[in-house]
């Protein structure tokens, strides 16, 4: 009988994740960690959120095992050749401090632009800079800050139990958010504010994370890439070497794509007689 052969991991010219939220009890370290095992990209953009220092200097520290498994896996890529863009969000803020700064196998950055294989500029920032656009202030968006919490809690004890009877997992603070109106309303006000920023800024779309929901779309020749996170969908961006774009689930299935923008036409060499 033939042995199977092994498959190797794809690998991926640049891969984005954010929102990890590691040290808070909400964190899927664990997938984020077998994620992680099986990757391979020339360059990794840390967008914000991943350690959650923000948690654990208001409550107790959650950091297991498997939150420890995620640094390490971050060491690994960086020893193999990764190179690691961090751009620090509104949790781990602190470290925008040494932004500009070219740490051992890591560079810290408040935003930057990553430039495709096809030639796009996109804007990479976590996204806490257009806050002023999409909160909703006051007493209702501290009513929906205790909520959003309660629901991470209920998810995390859903799947739970859902691993116990070996079924997969599943995002009960998605499914809410698909059905809130007010929720829709957010994303959308998010969304724009970001396409305006790249527009200002004359680029081509940009990357970023923050609202924990992932998308990638295009409006007005213009690219918004939302990378997720790890404590509701679990999701990453990718781009391989022709410059196109998937949002990869934590299994690594495609849940969206965006093909690499075509090549403009040549100019002509030759002149009519």
């Amino acid at each position: 009988m033939t042995a199977p052969v092994a498959t190797l991991p794809v690998r991926h010219r640049s891969v984005f994740i954010s929102d990890v939220h590691l040290g808070s009890p909400y964190c899927h370290a664990a997938e984020l960690a077998e994620f992680l095992a099986g990757l391979r990209c020339d360059r990794l953009y840390l967008v914000g959120d991943i350690i959650d220092l923000w948690w654990l200097a208001q409550r107790r520290a959650t950091w297991g095992a498997a939150h420890q498994r995620v640094v390490d896996r971050l060491h690994a890529l960086a020893r193999a050749g990764t190179r690691i863009i961090y751009v620090p969000g509104n949790h781990d803020r602190p470290v925008r401090r040494y932004c500009g700064l070219v740490l051992p196998r890591m560079q810290v950055r408040r935003r930057t632009i990553h430039v495709t294989a096809d030639g796009r500029r996109l804007l990479v920032t976590h996204g806490d800079d257009y806050d002023a656009a999409t909160q909703f202030g006051g007493l209702q968006e501290r009513f929906g800050d205790w909520l959003y919490y309660r629901i991470l809690a209920g998810n995390r004890l859903l799947n739970h139990a859902r691993r116990r009877l070996g079924l997969r997992y599943w995002s009960l603070a998605e499914f809410l958010k698909a059905r809130s109106g007010a929720a829709g309303r957010y994303v959308e006000r998010f969304v724009q504010a970001g396409f305006d920023d790249a527009a200002r800024r004359g680029l081509d779309g940009l990357v970023c994370g923050h609202i924990h929901q992932a998308a990638l779309l295009v409006r007005d020749g213009r690219v918004y890439a939302n990378d997720g996170d790890w404590v509701e969908s679990l999701t990453a961006l990718a781009e391989d070497d022709t410059g196109g774009l998937r949002l990869l689930s934590h299994c690594g299935e495609v849940l969206a794509s965006l093909p690499a923008a075509a090549p403009p036409p040549r100019e002509a060499t030759t002149r009519a007689a």
